[in-house]
C-alpha cells in the first residue's frame, strides 16, 4: 500500500491557505490594534484570544455538522469553499477600515521618520494635548506639558529623536499611541467597523478549519495517515514561510512602515488565499477519494475483525496513567502560555525594542523547524519521546532566556541563531506531545483524547495574549520573553512527573513518517 503523494499534495491546500492566513493574522493584526487603534497590549491581547475563542466551540461544532453533510461536493469542500471566500473578502475589507483609521489619525509621526527639520506630523503631536503614561518614569503625564517641559522646541525634540535618544523614542511611541486612542475614542465608528469585519472573518476560517483537517482522514487509508499528515504540515509551514517572505517584500515589519496602507498586502494575502482555493476545488475530487478510501479501510477491518467477539467498552486509565494524562496536559498548556505569548506579540516587540523587521526572524525560525522534522523523528525513536521533549524545552527557553537580552543594535547573527534555536525546540516538543497524549488512549478512545490535546492547547492561546498583554502594559516590553522562559521552565518540572506515553513507536516504512506532527 502507497500514498497518494499527488493527491495528498492537492487536499493540502486547505491547510496551506488556513496557514497563510494565520499568519497574515498573528502578524499585522496586533500592529493595527495597537499602532492605530492606539489599544493597550491587554485590549489588544484580548481581541487576539478570539479566534481561539471561537474555535473551543466552533471547530467540534462544525466539525460535526460536516460529518453528517451529503452533497455532491463532498462533506467537507463546500465548508472550505464558502469559508475560504468569505474569510478571503472580510479580510481583505479590513485593510480598508486600517486605510479609515489611518486618515484619521493624520497627522501622526513615526519615530523613524522623525528629523530635527520642520516636520508637521511631529509639531502637530508635539503641541497636541494627549495624557499617556511616561514609560520613563510611568506617570501620566500630558504630551504637551511633558514633552515641552524636557524639549524647549519641536527641533530639539526631533534632534533628540534623530540621534536614537531612547527616552525621547520611547516618548514618541507612547504619545502617539495615547494620540491615536485619544482619536479613536472620539470617533469609534471605524473601530466598530473594524471589529465587525474581524468577526466575520474569524468565525468564517473557524467554520471551515475542521473540516478541512478532516479531509485527510477521509480520502486516506488509516495505515497513511501519518505519513499524509506530515506532508500536510509541510503544507501548511510553507504557507506561513510565503507569508513572512510578502512580509519582507511589502516592509510590513520595517519599523519606518508602522503606519502604512496593508490595502496591497492584505489583497495579495487574500488573492492567494483563492487561488489555493481554485486549486483545491478543480483537482480534488473528495467524493471519489473518500470512497475508494473507506473501500480499503473496510477491508483492513474485516481483516483485524475478531469474530464472535462483543463490543467491549474501552478500558479505563489506571491511576498511574492519569496521572501522567493530567502532567502532560499541564506541561502543553504551559509550552503554549510561553510560546503563544511570543507569536501573538512579536511583531510589536521587534519593532519596539528590537529595532527589526520581524519577518526575517520568523522564517529564520520556521525553516529551522522544517529543517528540524525529520532529525528529530529519528532521534525520538531512539531517545524516546519524553526525552526528546525535554531537550526541545531545553532549546526553547534557553533561546527565550537568551532574547530576554537582546535589544536594537544586538548582532544580527545572534539575533537569527536564537530563533532557529527557538524554532528546533519547538518542532522537538510538538512533533512528541501528540503523540504522547493519545499514546494513552484506548481502544474507540483516540478522538477523546484529541480533544484533550486541543482543548490544553486552546485554553492556553486563550489566557496568554491577555495576561502577557498585562504584564506588557504594567512593566514595560521587555517582560515578553522573561515572561515565555518562566512557563516554559514550568513545562520542564512538570514533564519530570509524566511516566507513561512514551511507548516505543513502531519502526517507520518510510523516513518521511517521521515529519508527522500533528495539526497545529
Amino acid at each position: 500500500m502507497k500514498l497518494n503523494y499527488k493527491r495528498t499534495l492537492l487536499v493540502g491546500f486547505a491547510f496551506f491557505l488556513i496557514c497563510l492566513f494565520w499568519q497574515a493574522y498573528d502578524s499585522i493584526i496586533p500592529k493595527i490594534l495597537t499602532d492605530k487603534f492606539g489599544m493597550s497590549q491587554t485590549m489588544s491581547g484580548f481581541i487576539m484570544a478570539l479566534d481561539n475563542i471561537l474555535a473551543v466551540f466552533m471547530l467540534p461544532l462544525f466539525g460535526a455538522i460536516s460529518d453528517r453533510k451529503n452533497s455532491k461536493l463532498g462533506r467537507r469542500t463546500p465548508f472550505i469553499l464558502v469559508g475560504t471566500l468569505i474569510a478571503a473578502v472580510a479580510f481583505f475589507g479590513l485593510s480598508f477600515a486600517d486605510n479609515m483609521q489611518l486618515t484619521q489619525i493624520q497627522p501622526i509621526p513615526d519615530v523613524y521618520d522623525a528629523t530635527v527639520e520642520n516636520n508637521a506630523a511631529l509639531e502637530a503631536l508635539f503641541d497636541e494635548s494627549v495624557t499617556f503614561v511616561d514609560p520613563c518614569d510611568t506617570a501620566v503625564v500630558n504630551t504637551k506639558t511633558t514633552l515641552q517641559a524636557l524639549y524647549p522646541d519641536v527641533n530639539t525634540f526631533g534632534a533628540a529623536l534623530a540621534a536614537a535618544d531612547a527616552d525621547a523614542t520611547a516618548r514618541l511611541t507612547a504619545a502617539r499611541q495615547a494620540y491615536a486612542r485619544q482619536k479613536t475614542v472620539e470617533s469609534p465608528v471605524t473601530l466598530v467597523v473594524f471589529m465587525i469585519l474581524l468577526l466575520i472573518t474569524l468565525v468564517a476560517m473557524s467554520s471551515f478549519r475542521s473540516p478541512a483537517v478532516a479531509l485527510m482522514p477521509d480520502v486516506t487509508p488509516k495505515p497513511l495517515r501519518s505519513k499524509a499528515n506530515a506532508i500536510i504540515n509541510l503544507m501548511g509551514s510553507f504557507g506561513g514561510i510565503l507569508v513572512l517572505g510578502l512580509g519582507i517584500v511589502f516592509g510590513t515589519g520595517k519599523t519606518q512602515n508602522t503606519f502604512m496602507s496593508y490595502t496591497l498586502f492584505f489583497g495579495v494575502c487574500a488573492g492567494i488565499m483563492v487561488l489555493s482555493l481554485v486549486v483545491f476545488l478543480l483537482t480534488v475530487r473528495e467524493p471519489k477519494w473518500a470512497k475508494e478510501a473507506q473501500a480499503v479501510n473496510d477491508k483492513l477491518d474485516e481483516k483485524d475483525a475478531v469474530p464472535d467477539t462483543p463490543n467491549m467498552p474501552a478500558a479505563k486509565l489506571s491511576r498511574a496513567e492519569m496521572k501522567s494524562l493530567l502532567f502532560i496536559l499541564a506541561s502543553v498548556i504551559l509550552w503554549f502560555m510561553g510560546y503563544n505569548a511570543v507569536t501573538s506579540k512579536y511583531s510589536v516587540y521587534a519593532g519596539n525594542v528590537l529595532g527589526l523587521d520581524y519577518n526575517l526572524t520568523l522564517i529564520v525560525a520556521q525553516a529551522a523547524a522544517i529543517l528540524s522534522y525529520l532529525p528529530v523523528g529519528i532521534i525520538s525513536t531512539k531517545c524516546g519521546r519524553k526525552k526528546t521533549i525535554m531537550a526541545g524545552i531545553i532549546m526553547l527557553g534557553a533561546a527565550f532566556g537568551t532574547a530576554s537580552f537582546l535589544r536594537a543594535g544586538s548582532n544580527v547573527w545572534v539575533m537569527n541563531a536564537i530563533f532557529a534555536l527557538a524554532g528546533i525546540g519547538w518542532a522537538t516538543i510538538n512533533v512528541n506531545s501528540f503523540p504522547m497524549v493519545v499514546e494513552l488512549a484506548k481502544s474507540g478512545d483516540v478522538g477523546k483524547f484529541t480533544g484533550f490535546y486541543y482543548t490544553a492547547s486552546m485554553a492556553a492561546q486563550i489566557v496568554t495574549p491577555i495576561l502577557s498583554g498585562i504584564f506588557l502594559d504594567t512593566v514595560g516590553m521587555t517582560t515578553l520573553f522573561p515572561y515565555a522562559t518562566l512557563f516554559v521552565a514550568a513545562a520542564f518540572i512538570t514533564m519530570l512527573f509524566v511516566r507513561h506515553g512514551d511507548a516505543k513507536p513502531v519502526g517507520k516504512a518510510d523516513m518521511l513518517e517521521y515529519l508527522d506532527a500533528g495539526d497545529d
